[in-house]
């Protein structure tokens, strides 16, 4: 019996790493599918800083980038205190975009009273649902030029903080891209406990079993680890409200921003998010859109701008980025840049997939953070 045993022995020692391969999609690799861009589709506005970017394809066939903006007289800080969302239209998804019009701004008196930003828009079904950040005052009633001095004033000042842990994800509803648009009368998600403070940068994809999950940037609780955490939820409707898990939180590096979509060639999920401190955008993945995970490809790009004709622009602040699916598969990233006192949105064209590298490690947070 000795010799069968080992035979067998042998057999399954083979078997369990083949079957670990078999069952590993992670293979997503956007690095090598990142082309340079084209700076005659950059989309920038004269008097506004512009940001977080999201593409839809309209009903004619057109297309539609929704973005925040605000106001450059009230510094690159009103994006909190100043924040309206508006839209632009092309004929390509990559633009170039023309003309824009805001479509949604403050409402007073209701839960998104100051500032609306973290534009993401999708079509779930027949609807399309445009989701934001927001927040009121609680009850501090500042006035317009209070607004202004806090813009100016910034991270320092204690209603700056306050506005900050007031922030909360919510949802507008249209039948068509143009509008209009109703918004729901509270927010879609609150911190759990496992994220405290804010819920923000909300974004949203729909589960193959028809439910509907978000990922979400909270506050760490604990002393140790990066402050920012990133949670998934989920709900039974688009409009949620979510429910928002009560662990596998990504914490390994403070990140953000996540444009989260789900693959179904290879039966999981992805976000791309900015790492806040690592120079990189860094691709996440989850098998329930609840607990993350650094995929084996995490790093896709430096903060930084290849351009056709074999230039690299430096920028101050590469963040936002936004995956544009074509067939479900990524075709476009997004990203908000800003440069002393401009701002513009990035279009990189993403190939066809080839082969796959290997793993790279992960990067290490500085022990600051």
């Amino acid at each position: 019996m000795k010799p069968l045993y080992c035979l067998l022995t042998g057999l399954l020692s083979l078997f369990v790493p083949l079957q670990g391969l078999a069952q590993d999609t992670d293979t997503l690799d956007l690095s090598v599918l990142l082309q340079p861009a084209d700076p005659k589709s950059f989309y920038k506005q004269k008097d506004w800083f512009v940001w977080d970017p999201s593409v839809i394809q309209a009903e004619d066939g057109s297309y539609r980038l929704f973005f925040s903006r605000w106001p450059k007289a009230y510094t690159y800080l009103s994006w909190l205190t100043h924040s309206e969302i508006a839209v632009a239209r092309a004929d390509r998804p990559e633009g170039p975009y023309g003309e824009s019009k805001t479509i949604l701004q403050s409402r007073p008196g209701a839960w998104d009273a100051i500032a609306l930003y973290n534009s993401k828009v999708y079509r779930f079904g027949s609807k399309v649902y445009l989701y934001y950040t927001s927040k009121d005052d609680a009850g501090a009633n500042y006035s317009p030029k209070k607004l202004i001095e806090i813009a100016r004033g910034g991270y320092s000042t204690k209603e700056w903080q306050h506005l900050v842990r007031l922030q909360r994800p919510g949802v507008a509803i249209a039948d068509s891209v143009d509008g209009p648009w109703q918004r729901l009368d509270a927010p879609i998600a609150q911190p759990n406990g496992t994220i405290i403070h804010q819920t923000v940068n909300p974004a949203v994809a729909q589960a193959p079993d028809g439910t509907f999950r978000i990922i979400l940037k909270g506050r760490n609780p604990n002393q140790k680890g990066p402050w920012s955490l990133q949670i998934g939820g989920r709900a039974d409707r688009p409009e949620g409200p979510y429910t928002l898990a009560k662990g596998g939180c990504f914490g390994d590096f403070a990140t953000e921003d996540a444009s989260m979509w789900y693959d179904s060639k290879r039966q999981r999920y992805y976000a791309v998010v900015h790492a806040c401190y690592l120079g990189t955008l860094e691709l996440l993945t989850s098998e329930d859109g609840l607990s993350w995970r650094a995929a084996k490809h995490h790093v896709v790009c430096k903060k930084e701008i290849p351009i056709k004709g074999g230039k690299t622009l430096k920028v101050d602040r590469m963040e936002r980025p936004e995956v544009f699916l074509e067939g479900g598969k990524p075709r476009l990233l997004l990203v908000s840049v800003k440069k002393g006192s401009e701002s513009w949105i990035v279009f990189f064209p993403l190939k066809e997939e080839e082969a796959t590298r290997q793993t790279s490690p992960l990067p290490k947070e500085p022990s600051e953070n």
